[in-house]
C-alpha cells in the first residue's frame, strides 16, 4: 500500500508540475504579447517627387513568403512538412530572386508582404532593408507579427518579427499602421498574427488631394470570420478616404478568391482553402483590379507541381473612382521564389 501511495503521490506531483509549467508559460506569453494601438505612426523614408494627374504610374504587390517558400518547399500549415528552409542560402536565393523580379518592373510603388525583420525562420536577415536597397525605393514597415517566441510546431518557429512594407519612388508625407480585427482568441493570440493595414500618402501635384496607398495581408488560417471582419474594416477605411476626396489604391494578399474569378477551380478540398470576397463587400465607387492570366498563389502542401498543385488568384487591388486602370497583369514567375506570384497594376489619376 505504501508503494502504491508513493506512486500516486509521484503522479500527482508530476501533474502539478506540468500544470505549473503550463500556467507559467501562459503568464509569460501573455505578459510579453505584442499589443499595438489601433493607429500608430511608423517611421518612413521618402523621395521628393509627388505624383501628377494623368501620368502613367505602376504599383506591384508581392507576397515573398519571407524567403522560405520557393517552388521546392512545402509548408506545415498547408499540410506539408517543412518549417524553415534547410539553409540560409535558400533564403538568400529566394529573396534575391524576388528582388530581381521586382526590379525588372520599374514600378513607382511596391507592396510587399511576409517581410521578416528579425526571425529564426529566415535566419535573422533584415528583409525590409534588403528590398529597400535592392529596389532603390525607400519606404515604411508595419508589423503583422512581433512575437518573442512562437512555441510551435516542433522544432518551434521561435522569435518572429515580420510584417508588410510599402516602398515608393515618389514622395511620402505620412505612414501609419492601422490595426485590423484579430482572428484569434487568448491564449492562441499571445504568439500569433496581429494583422494591419499599412497606409502611406503621396501628394497629388496641383491639388489638395492625396494618393492613399493601403497594403495588407489578411489572415489565412482563421475560421473565416477573421477575414470577413478584416475585410469590413478595410472597406470602412477606404470609403472614408474616398469621402475626403482622395484617390485610393488598396491591395496585397487577400487570402480570398474574387467574385467572378472562375479560372482556377478547387481540385482538392482536403487541403487549405481560401475565403471568398464579393463586390458587395467592397465600398461603393470602388472596383476590383485583378487578373486571371496566371495564378498568384499555390497551396504549399507539396513542392510546386504544375500538374497537381492547387492554385488560386488571391492577390490584387481595389481602386477608387478617379483611378483609371490601364492594365492589371499577374507576373508568372512560376512560384520559383515564393508561394505567390506578383501582380502589376498600371494606372493614372484623373480629375
Amino acid at each position: 500500500m505504501k508503494f502504491l501511495a508513493r506512486i500516486m503521490l509521484g503522479i500527482l506531483a508530476l501533474i502539478a508540475l506540468i500544470a505549473l509549467v503550463v500556467l507559467a508559460s501562459l503568464g509569460f506569453f501573455t505578459l510579453v504579447e505584442y499589443r499595438p494601438e489601433p493607429v500608430e505612426s511608423v517611421a518612413f523614408k521618402s523621395f521628393a517627387e509627388p505624383v501628377r494627374l494623368g501620368e502613367n504610374l505602376a504599383v506591384v504587390t508581392f507576397n515573398i513568403g519571407y524567403g522560405a517558400l520557393g517552388r521546392d518547399q512545402d509548408f506545415f500549415m498547408d499540410g506539408g512538412k517543412d518549417i524553415i528552409p534547410k539553409s540560409i542560402e535558400i533564403t538568400r536565393t529566394n529573396i534575391g530572386g524576388a528582388a530581381e523580379i521586382l526590379k525588372r518592373e520599374h514600378a513607382d510603388f511596391y507592396f510587399i508582404q511576409e517581410v521578416d525583420l528579425n526571425a529564426k525562420r529566415s535566419y535573422e536577415i533584415n528583409q525590409f532593408e534588403f528590398f529597400q536597397e535592392e529596389l532603390g525605393a525607400p519606404g515604411a514597415f508595419a508589423y503583422n507579427m512581433n512575437t518573442f517566441f512562437v512555441p510551435y510546431p516542433i522544432p518551434p518557429l521561435g522569435h518572429t518579427e515580420s510584417g508588410i512594407a510599402n516602398l515608393s519612388k515618389r514622395k511620402t508625407v505620412s505612414a501609419e499602421r492601422i490595426s485590423l480585427p484579430g482572428a484569434f482568441k487568448w491564449p492562441v493570440s499571445t504568439c500569433n498574427f496581429k494583422r494591419c493595414m499599412l497606409v502611406t500618402r503621396t501628394p497629388v501635384e496641383g491639388t489638395a488631394r492625396e494618393l492613399v496607398l493601403a497594403s495588407f495581408h489578411l489572415d489565412a488560417f482563421d475560421d473565416g470570420e477573421g477575414k470577413k471582419a478584416q475585410s469590413k474594416a478595410v472597406k470602412d477605411f477606404l470609403a472614408a478616404e474616398l469621402a475626403k476626396g482622395n484617390y485610393v489604391i488598396a491591395g496585397g494578399d487577400f487570402n480570398q478568391t474574387f467574385e467572378g474569378m472562375e479560372k482556377y477551380p478547387v481540385i482538392n478540398r482536403e487541403i487549405w482553402m481560401p475565403g471568398h470576397i464579393t463586390k458587395r463587400e467592397i465600398p461603393e465607387r470602388f472596383s476590383f483590379a485583378v487578373a486571371d492570366n496566371a495564378p498568384t498563389c499555390r497551396v504549399a502542401n507539396e513542392p510546386y507541381n504544375p500538374s497537381t498543385s492547387q492554385v488560386y488568384v488571391l492577390d490584387g487591388f481595389l481602386v477608387s473612382e478617379g483611378v483609371r486602370v490601364k492594365s492589371v497583369r499577374n507576373l508568372d514567375a512560376g512560384f520559383t521564389y515564393s508561394d505567390h506570384n506578383p501582380v502589376r497594376l498600371e494606372f493614372s489619376l484623373v480629375p
